[in-house]
């Protein structure tokens, strides 16, 4: 059990460092997109290219897990974290758009593996435990929510002349120090004979019930993708200062997790299908909302809106995986759901 507990707190600890790569993203990918792009229209080409980036690597991270541990695709992904840091820093600085279209591939595939830590923090613990595991690694990610937009507003402006190297560069350190966190984490592979006790994956992904599940994580990806890459460039064309901007995604990554600690009870209560529904109903007025203002609290409380909602349909996605799927599958099973939601991408 204290290896168990160990290993929880080092998940949750990597989650709020490695968390900080996709925080970042979000709040400059499509802001540098529109200072580098040879056209505008391609601003927000380099979230597009992250969340591809996310999709094509989710796969190859799960065999990679499947067949050398957890771990090994634990620290793979951290170098890509390490990579994007450093691509994206001399993307800035030498102002080359394209490479730092490839330097968000990099990020995507680091985001793909992160997405996993709460599914090995849940596989860590005994049954009657994972929904605490769950809720430490989740409290990960609202520090998470923290940690990204500060580390930009702290350092977007450290080289006056190339805005936002040194806060690639301290994405590059922090994602590295996360890899030092994850290197004390150990999480016994599964036996061929564990693996093999389980249902057929195809069947599995044949259920009704994964399939709703599977539609209900990508229709809350997608609407929350779409209004979270608008959100920093709007405020940017609108006026208003890029700290406003920084502190609109972190409220709303803090809302995309905060929730996550009573969110389970309300789906236990109310069952996962109306708290789906109350979730895409707060993406509407989110939307709404961010229709009716362009200052400061409009494009936050839109944001706030979004992570909520986002929070709702996701974590109801996630509780029908969890009852769908084995422990010992989840390593080769899990990054399938994160294939789904990314590869929704336009």
């Amino acid at each position: 059990m204290g290896s168990a507990r160990r290993n929880v707190t080092r998940l949750t600890i990597a989650q709020a460092l490695a968390g900080a790569n996709s925080t970042v993203v979000y709040a400059t990918g499509a802001i540098i997109g529109n200072m580098l792009a040879p056209n505008r229209e391609l601003a927000t080409l380099p979230i597009t290219i992250f969340v591809i980036g996310m999709a094509a690597l989710s796969l190859p991270a799960g065999a990679i897990a499947q067949k050398h541990g957890r771990r090994t695709a634990f620290l793979l992904g951290t170098a890509c974290g390490v990579l994007v840091g450093l691509m994206a820093a001399g993307a800035v600085a030498i102002s080359s758009f394209w490479l730092f279209c490839a330097a968000m591939f990099f990020g995507g595939a680091y985001a793909a593996v992160v997405l996993s830590f709460r599914f090995a923090a849940a596989d860590c613990v005994p049954a009657e435990k994972k929904a605490r595991a769950l809720s430490f690694v989740m409290a990960g990610g609202v520090f998470a929510g923290v940690i990204g937009p500060q580390l930009v507003t702290f350092t977007m402006n450290v080289w006056p002349p190339h805005t936002f190297v040194a806060t690639y560069l301290a994405q590059a350190a922090v994602a590295a120090i996360a890899g030092v966190v994850l290197m004390g984490v150990h999480i016994p592979m599964p036996s061929a004979v564990d693996v093999a006790k389980g249902r057929p994956l195809k069947d599995i992904a044949r259920q009704r019930s994964f399939l709703v599940a599977v539609i209900c994580a990508v229709v809350s990806y997608l609407l929350m993708n779409f209004l979270m890459t608008a959100a920093p460039l709007a405020m940017q064309l609108c006026g208003l200062p890029q700290s406003a901007s920084n502190l609109g995604i972190q409220w709303h990554v803090i809302a995309m997790y905060a929730p996550g600690f009573v969110t389970g009870r309300l789906i236990s209560r109310f069952g996962a299908r109306n708290v789906v529904m109350a979730g895409l109903a707060l993406i509407a007025v989110s939307a709404g909302v961010g229709l009716h203002g362009t200052d400061i609290p409009h494009f936050w409380l839109t944001l706030i809106l979004l992570g909520v909602g986002w929070n709702f349909g996701f974590m109801a996605h996630l509780r029908s995986f969890s009852n769908l799927t084995a422990p010992k599958r989840r390593p080769r099973f899990s990054p399938s759901t994160t294939f789904s939601c990314s590869a929704r991408w336009r």
